[in-house]
């Protein structure tokens, strides 16, 4: 019997003297990289082989020991990946090689196996048991990364800082109300998956050569009796089939798996690129964490560079990129069947939820080791801050008889002054500066100034919000997918 080589010394599963993908090794966990790897392929195209056996079996085409056999070679501890790429070497053909490979160990049943079927019946089957095996795997990050933003959300309800439109000073929100925008993202993210996982991953089911089942019709001398094959097949798989298939799966179902990915990459990078810009100095509120002999620049020693964030966007990019392919792919799988979708398919899906993978694991890091710098976020109010009562002060001023047009016009040409001032490196003056207009101070007290100046009364209903979305949009989620993080291992 093969042994199988052990899994702790994956980087010795290859040499460095030729071309590696960096998720060969760099990115993407070890159980996402042995999901897409050759040996599961093959022991899942094993395991659809047994089930159409054990199923043809049911109705009088294999025989007991015939069955037995095949069954005693259907393990993972039975594929010979150098000898079935020594036979695809001669009839290039990988499926074929493989099937051999598996024929030749099963002396007695293997003369039926892959009965009636055509190779994508095999393959496309296997594929859909492994995309639905790796989406768990992604669900189970988001729920880590949804259960870290709660936590954050959690505390950071009431933390006011300034908001930013357009890069520029806005009004005051909460750093808990901006988190929650992100988990947001993570909630409709979440609820794609579901849909994807629950209505879009179906096998092609057993159809033969261009979906029509004519091979299985002949062996089995009926249409009743080939969907009683199907539905067996199918249900030893755990999968359901399409009711019509040509000879693949609708590549549609490629397109929205892959267009689901992209969109938990695209929550990954907006929240990677907010969190570079708060790290910059200019804004300083916060900062992914730095580890004690971290090395930021060859050349300046000083450098605290945000560079988990960096790779998580630049992992994001690519994963955006994918569904351009699988777009194409459908599009142009000609009549019942071209062969030009193979060598795409075979990059752009492991690949994508190889860097998803990677691009989770980092967020999730973030989201459990990020810093806050409250005395960053008082700055940037202090400096800031003050403008967005102004409104505030209009109001007022108007209800109490005041010229709204013309108070208007006096706060911006205040607010212009104070601005230059605030870029000029002085303490904003806006308030004081109103304070001595005849105008505001004939109407309000300087108590009453400094109150409606003041940011932390700007702020909305953010933290009723914040309690109010997590009570109604993400408690449930994560009751619903209550342990389905557990267990996952996460690479620091």
């Amino acid at each position: 019997m093969k042994q199988r080589r052990p899994k702790s010394n994956r980087k010795e599963r290859f040499g460095f003297g030729d071309y590696l993908s960096p998720f060969t090794w760099r990115y993407g966990s070890p159980e996402m990289r042995e999901l897409f790897s050759e040996e599961e392929k093959r022991a899942t195209w094993r395991r659809v082989w047994l089930a159409l056996a054990e199923a043809q079996g049911e109705l009088g085409l294999v025989s007991r020991a015939e069955l037995e056999d095949i069954r005693s070679k259907a393990g993972r501890e039975s594929v010979d990946i150098p000898r079935a790429h020594e036979l695809e070497r001669k009839i290039r053909h990988d499926l074929m090689a493989e099937l051999r490979t598996f024929a030749d160990q099963a002396k007695v049943g293997g003369g039926k196996l892959h009965l009636g079927a055509t190779s994508m019946d095999v393959e496309d089957n296997a594929d859909i048991i492994i995309f639905g095996k790796a989406m768990d795997k992604i669900t189970a990050r988001l729920v880590g990364c949804l259960r870290a933003f709660r936590e954050k959300i959690v505390e950071h309800r009431d933390l006011v800082c300034m908001a930013w439109t357009h890069l520029q000073p806005a009004e005051p929100t909460t750093l808990g109300y901006r988190f929650a925008n992100y988990a947001q993202d993570l909630v409709l993210d979440l609820r794609f998956v579901e849909a994807v996982r629950g209505g879009f991953l179906r096998g092609k089911g057993v159809k033969g050569a261009v979906g029509t089942s004519a091979s299985f019709r002949a062996l089995l001398g009926g249409s009743a009796q080939t969907r009683k094959l199907e539905a067996a097949v199918m249900e030893r798989l755990g999968i359901e089939p399409f009711e019509v298939a040509t000879q693949t799966y609708p590549r549609k179902v490629d397109y929205v798996i892959l267009a689901c990915l992209a969109s938990i990459a695209q929550s990954c990078h907006k929240f990677g690129l907010d969190l570079r810009v708060m790290q910059s100095p200019a804004f300083g509120e916060m900062s992914e964490p730095i580890e004690n002999l971290q090395v930021g620049s060859s050349a300046m020693p000083f450098k605290r560079n945000p560079v988990l964030a960096e790779r998580m966007c630049s992992l994001a990019r690519l994963v955006s990129a994918l569904p351009a392919v699988a777009f194409s792919n459908a599009a142009q799988n000609v009549l019942e069947r071209t062969l030009d979708d193979s060598a795409a398919r075979r990059v752009a899906l492991p690949e994508a939820f190889l860097a998803l993978d990677e691009c989770l694991i980092i967020y999730e890091r973030l989201l459990r080791g990020f810093v806050v710098y409250p005395a960053m976020a008082r700055r940037n109010l202090e400096r800031f801050g003050a403008f967005a009562g102004t409104e505030a002060v209009m109001m007022k001023l108007t209800e109490r008889g005041g010229d709204r047009q013309k108070i208007h016009e006096m706060i911006r040409v205040k607010s212009s002054a104070a601005w230059e001032e605030v870029m000029k490196g002085k303490q904003n003056p806006i308030e004081r500066m109103l304070a001595a207009d005849r105008s505001v101070s004939s109407m309000l007290t300087p108590e009453e100034l400094h109150t409606l100046m003041d940011p932390r009364a700007h702020i909305g209903d953010a933290e009723e919000r914040c309690d109010e979305f997590l009570k109604k949009e993400v408690d449930p989620l994560l009751a619903r997918h209550r342990g389905g993080d557990r267990g996952r291992r996460t690479e620091y």
